[in-house]
């Protein structure tokens, strides 16, 4: 395979190769669009695909696990502290699986929140840092500047289109389509799904597998557009009021679904105590069933139907994943879904209205 040049990246674009240099390296003097148009042509070209400069830090094929003496840490990237830290329900259980496999390797875990500036990781001394593990939704500067170092990448719950790196997921199409197809069993037949496409791969994947287990049964999903697709501040839930005025309008209507399938717990149990402010039962006069099975789920009144995330095993799979990466550079790069399962609660049962 011909090498993929800066010189070629530099044409493609109609920049000068110094422009697609100081993008590609993390280094200032380059605009945020420039450095985002750089990125895109580098990937499209197959640059980050290649053995290049940057692959550096890298164990030769056959090397045993754990990792060798000298590179001791693991960087877990995790933009957003707000949202994405030890106390979350979701992102907390997912680092203790993280911290629980590298303290069994005897490796440390560096946490990285929010970070700032272009050269974030070496304030870090990459030098002694065996790999990093992104959780969530990683921006694909960030993901440039660990690849800028040789460093391999495994990300969990995210996928960046640019950036070459192995993935781990929960089979958020597969769990989702199942919970859509009990409930379809239970006899809904006009369901509606709560999320933000936008938010995360996951949700994305969720609708997906909603969408595609209400076609295989004759349904129509809700189209894209659709508010309740596009909630804003899922994770503050911030859409309180706009939900509820949906919901008084669907009511209003006669349009009120039998089901909300939400995108996960907290949208769900957010959504019981709007349909509880507007005089409505669940499961009586809404089914609502949620996803990920974090703790708040099983004590809210009603326990809320769910799919279980093993979010530990997403941890220490990534750990193991990161490992293997050392140890064999070349392989092919991964996607790796863990299996989810279903817990059948009580804010789920069989429509009380007809419906046609």
């Amino acid at each position: 395979m011909k090498k993929v040049t800066m010189q070629q990246i530099a044409d493609h674009l109609g920049v000068s190769k110094f422009v697609v240099s100081k993008a590609l390296s993390g280094k200032g003097g380059v605009s945020e669009q420039t450095r985002e148009r750089v990125i895109q042509a580098a990937s499209q070209l197959g640059y980050f695909n290649q053995k290049n400069g940057y692959m550096k830090n890298i164990i030769p094929s056959g090397t045993a696990l754990p990792a060798p003496a000298g590179k001791q840490s693991v960087l877990v990237l995790m933009p957003n502290i707000r949202f994405q830290n030890k106390e979350s329900l979701y992102w907390g259980r997912l680092l203790e699986g993280i911290s629980r496999e590298l303290e069994a390797l005897e490796l440390g875990m560096i946490i990285v929140s929010d970070p700032r500036g272009d050269n974030f990781l070496s304030v870090l001394n990459p030098d002694g840092i065996l790999g990093m593990i992104g959780v969530g939704q990683i921006a694909t500067p960030f993901l440039l500047e660990v690849h800028r170092f040789g460093l391999p990448i495994v990300l969990v719950d995210h996928e960046d289109p640019l950036i070459p790196s192995d993935t781990v997921f929960a089979n958020n199409v597969d769990g989702m389509a199942r919970l859509t197809n009990h409930l379809i069993g239970l006899g809904h037949r006009k369901l509606h799904f709560l999320g933000s496409l936008t938010f995360s791969r996951s949700f994305r994947d969720r609708w997906i597998g909603y969408r595609s287990a209400l076609e295989e049964n004759g349904l129509t999903p809700q189209s894209l557009g659709d508010p309740m697709l596009e909630l804003e501040g899922v994770d503050t839930g911030a859409y309180g009021n706009m939900l509820r005025e949906w919901l008084e309008r669907q009511q209003a209507t006669g349009e009120l679904p039998t089901a909300l399938v939400c995108a996960n717990d907290s949208i769900a149990m957010h959504a019981c105590s709007v349909l509880g402010e507007i005089g409505l039962h669940v499961p009586g006069d809404v089914a609502v069933s949620g996803f990920d099975n974090i703790d708040d789920a099983a004590r809210q009144t009603p326990a809320m139907t769910t799919i279980n995330v093993p979010k530990e095993s997403l941890g220490q799979r990534a750990v193991r994943k990161l490992l293997e990466r050392l140890a064999q550079p070349d392989a092919p790069r991964e996607k790796i879904m863990i299996s989810v399962e279903a817990v059948y609660r009580d804010s789920t049962a069989e429509p009380r209205r007809k419906v046609e």
